[in-house]
């Protein structure tokens, strides 16, 4: 059950990278990784095809060292259910969270994306 419960947060999470610009698998394992997910190439990879077969994603192929590595960028619609979700992250985060442990999570957010 628990890794029901992360696969909404991991998805999330790409769509949110993938809005912010392009990303490739293995780069979006690392960075899940720095948040403490431990998850294989069997994770991300089905969840970044659904959301590119959803609309929410847009791919575009590059070749990096002679290999071809696929890019995966937000579109509009994504950005729309990127904001939607957060907007239900925030009322969920206020409903189960103590209001000191959000506050502290806030802060936090916020001098990590200062530096």
């Amino acid at each position: 059950m628990l890794r029901e419960l992360f696969l909404g947060f991991i998805r999330a999470h790409i769509l949110f990278h993938a809005t912010e610009g392009p990303v490739y698998g293995t780069e979006l394992m690392e960075e899940l990784a720095r948040h403490g997910y431990r998850i294989g190439p069997g994770t991300p990879y089905p969840i970044l095809h659904a959301l590119e077969a959803g609309g929410y994603l847009r791919r575009a192929a590059q070749v990096v060292n002679g290999r071809v590595r696929k890019y995966y960028r937000g579109t509009p619609a994504g950005r729309r259910l990127l904001a939607r979700a957060q907007a239900q992250l925030v009322e969920l985060a206020h409903e189960v969270l103590p209001a000191d442990r959000v506050m502290r999570v806030r802060r936090s957010t916020t001098r990590r994306n200062a530096s």
